[in-house]
């Protein structure tokens, strides 16, 4: 089942490849983009709970301040600010777990696809649908770009670098503020450690993955800042806060 998922995308960068001028490092970044235009709907959703969670702060810390000695009572009162205030606590997650098979597929795929060895060539053979012709004849693809071979790692480091910085704004947006003192370690140390095995990973593998990154990267930093934006704009981040405001003044 995984290989027939995972051939959708090493067919989807064959075509690409073919249609755009047998530039692979075009066809990374087209195929990312249309990936993450597919994902949008639910980076969407698990921006918007981060600045919704963003807002209720300053409630959810009086929260805690009043209830700092009573757990049982602080879990109740901070589950019925977010049901007044319309959203879920962890509308965040099931946004990032329905991602993962669609990240894991296309990072394997990029990887695939590089192929420069005689088993890794037979391996990427067996996932070339047959009824597309030609497509076998374009193997092994292109791999040089610039001062890059794509299919080995950035040899002067300059991938993996704006892997690890953009790796680090993206989660740092993404991530919904800290409840509390363990969440808030807890984020930090999220905040360090995925960019830098990220940046791990730039290291190690080709470099189409890094393209990958990056650009998915900089997706999620410029869809962030439009739906803020956005918010902002229309008045919502205001209505929310209202809400808030009418739950603690019926306490």
């Amino acid at each position: 089942m995984w290989e027939w998922f995972l051939s959708i995308f090493v067919n989807a960068l064959l075509i690409l490849y073919r249609f755009l001028g047998q530039q692979t490092i075009i066809a990374v970044t087209v195929l990312t983009v249309i990936v993450r235009l597919a994902m949008m709907p639910l980076t969407l959703k698990q921006q918007r709970s981060a600045q919704r969670m963003q807002e209720l702060q300053p409630e959810l810390k009086k929260i805690q301040e009043k209830y700092a000695k009573d757990r049982e009572k602080l879990a109740q009162e901070q589950m019925r600010l977010y049901q007044e205030a319309g959203m879920n606590p962890l509308g965040g997650c099931l946004p990032t777990l329905l991602q993962f098979p669609l990240f894991i597929g296309l990072l394997q795929a990029i990887t695939r696809v590089m192929a420069s060895t005689p088993p890794e060539l037979l391996r990427l053979s067996q996932n070339i649908w047959s009824f597309l012709p030609g497509m076998t004849n374009l193997v092994p693809l292109q791999s040089r770009f610039l001062w890059l071979d794509i299919a080995q790692p950035d040899p002067y480091l300059i991938l993996p670098i704006l892997v690890v910085l953009t790796s680090w704004i993206a989660q740092k947006i993404m991530t919904p503020p800290a409840t509390d003192q363990r969440s808030a370690a807890m984020n930090q140390q999220m905040m360090i450690m995925m960019p830098l095995m990220f940046g791990f990973f730039a290291l190690s593998y080709a470099s189409g993955l890094s393209i990958y990154f990056i650009i998915s990267n900089l997706i999620t930093i410029l869809q962030y800042y439009l739906t803020r934006r956005d918010t902002l704009g229309s008045g919502k981040g205001t209505s929310l806060a209202t809400r808030v405001k009418q739950v603690f003044s019926r306490q």
